[in-house]
């Protein structure tokens, strides 16, 4: 099962996609699903849909028209972690000017690298315009299973991530991290959340394919596994949930495993695609902020 937030005239509603058919998720219980935040409070919040599934939301079918889209998040802030592949590791400590030894480190630790991705109007849905920074030379799209987090830290789904980022920036200095990551429109989340525990889905076992189009032909294509991944999902949401607390849940992104040559860097008018198998493909074309 997937949920998802669209668009109509009375606002963003979250909907839920079956084998059966698509459904109004927010007509069928209003008090539970009237946001991704109070779906994110709910003690267990896949529990909560599959009883909406069993008593009500069949009688909520939407449209075969394909409804509107949007980011995958209401109030949710978005982390991420870093260096959580080794080709990861190996890049960032190539394109560093003089901190490459910390990306050994951290890769090797106990503790991951955690920080701070997007607020929510920094995020962009599917089919929406990521951004490149204007004074940044060498830009990349990061493809990444990210995690849906409940308030109580228990990982209730997953979602298709693109982690934006300037390479130029970051590699000059590690503390230009927050810069290098963090401008409007640097994350984009969708199209859906497929629910944990459906579909035998095993987040540890998961391939991600990456490809980027220039003028209508293929100027980088990519895939890895997250059987690559050092660090498990839970390992991850357990470290970010340490004195910290996420009232409306939160998402995390883990890590990419897909680096595109040192060659290489976005250009305005690219399109970039990644996708997810068991989840679903995220498209968004580039512009330059």
């Amino acid at each position: 099962m997937n949920l998802f937030r669209y668009h109509n005239a009375d606002g963003s509603r979250l909907g839920l996609e079956t084998a059966e058919g698509r459904f109004d998720l927010t007509a069928a219980a209003p008090e539970r699903f009237s946001s991704l935040a109070a779906w994110l409070a709910l003690p267990d919040p896949v529990a909560a849909v599959r009883e909406a599934v069993a008593s009500s939301a069949a009688a909520f079918p939407l449209s075969s028209d394909a409804p509107l889209l949007l980011a995958p998040l209401d109030t949710q802030e978005v982390w991420a972690a870093g260096v959580t592949y080794e080709r990861s590791k190996v890049a960032r400590m190539e394109e560093s000017e003089g901190g490459g030894d910390f990306y050994d480190k951290v890769y090797a630790a106990d503790r991951p690298e955690l920080f701070l991705k997007a607020t929510p109007r920094r995020v962009v849905g599917p089919g929406q315009p990521i951004r490149i920074r204007r004074d940044s030379t060498w830009d990349v799209p990061e493809p990444e299973l990210t995690l849906v987090i409940s308030s109580s830290g228990q990982i209730v789904g997953y979602t298709v991530g693109n982690d934006v980022s300037s390479r130029s920036i970051e590699g000059e200095n590690p503390l230009y991290l927050p810069q290098a990551k963090v401008f409007d429109a640097c994350c984009a989340l969708g199209p859906v959340i497929t629910l944990a525990g459906e579909n035998d889905l095993d987040p540890r076992d998961l391939t991600i394919r990456l490809s980027i189009m220039r003028g209508g032909s293929a100027v980088f294509q990519g895939e890895t596994s997250t059987a690559r991944m050092k660090r498990t999902p839970d390992e991850l949401a357990a470290y970010l949930f340490r004195d910290q607390t996420f009232p409306d849940g939160v998402f995390l992104m883990t890590g990419t495993g897909i680096v595109p040559p040192d060659d290489f860097t976005l250009a305005a008018g690219d399109a970039v695609e990644i996708t997810i198998d068991g989840i679903g493909r995220l498209s968004n074309p580039v512009a330059r902020g």
